[in-house]
């Protein structure tokens, strides 16, 4: 069965991003390192790059390699749509969870309205391939922890004081196991965790 796979940038505090959902804020190191850390990245995640840039990043034909699939919650769609992109990720089969955007948003881009588990439990039961990536939002990830098998977490050393949490919702402590650790050269730790 396929993996539900958090794989998410979270400053020390736990935020995602900052209070109006604002991520630029997040450091890079310098030129060298932010382009090493970059590649890195890219090569073993390089369906995690938005359509719009990946042959600036060299990753035009790039194969997907972890996942087919995207879900997102309206937040992070938005946050696409305020840029006038409506298919952030047309290499990818792309689901958003809201109530308030219509079904019509754009061709590719399946927008469902209604209980996440039941999206997510039905697409790992339903399609043979790779994971499924979650990549936002912080709502989202609360309601989808009892489906999330993986995280795969990028810490930045920097802390927001606000924002949005990595995880919003009930308290459900939930152990995981630390998989795989790596520390980069522009204070990046990079983290895979799976569920026992």
């Amino acid at each position: 069965m396929r993996k539900l796979v958090y794989y998410i940038a979270v400053t020390l505090d736990g935020r995602i991003a900052g209070p109006k959902g604002e991520y630029d804020f997040f450091p890079a190191g310098t030129e060298q390192q932010s382009a090493a850390y970059s590649t890195w990245a890219n090569t073993l995640y390089p369906e995690t790059v938005p359509t719009a840039y990946r042959a600036a990043a060299g990753l035009a034909d790039a194969p997907n390699r972890h996942f087919d699939t995207v879900v997102m919650g309206a937040g992070t769609y938005r946050a696409c749509l305020g840029q006038g992109v409506t298919n952030p990720y047309a290499h990818l089969r792309q689901y958003v969870v809201s109530s308030t955007l219509g079904p019509d948003v754009d061709p590719a881009v399946t927008v469902v309205p209604g209980d996440p588990l039941a999206l997510v439990r039905e697409l790992k039961r339903r399609d043979a391939g790779l994971n499924i990536w979650l990549c936002g939002g912080g709502r989202l990830a609360g309601a989808l922890l009892p489906e999330i098998d993986d995280l795969v977490v990028k810490h930045y050393p920097v802390v927001a004081g606000a924002g949005i949490p990595a995880f919003d919702g009930t308290f459900e402590p939930t152990v995981l196991d630390v998989a795989e650790r790596t520390a980069f050269p522009n204070g990046v730790t990079l983290t895979h965790l799976t569920r026992h």
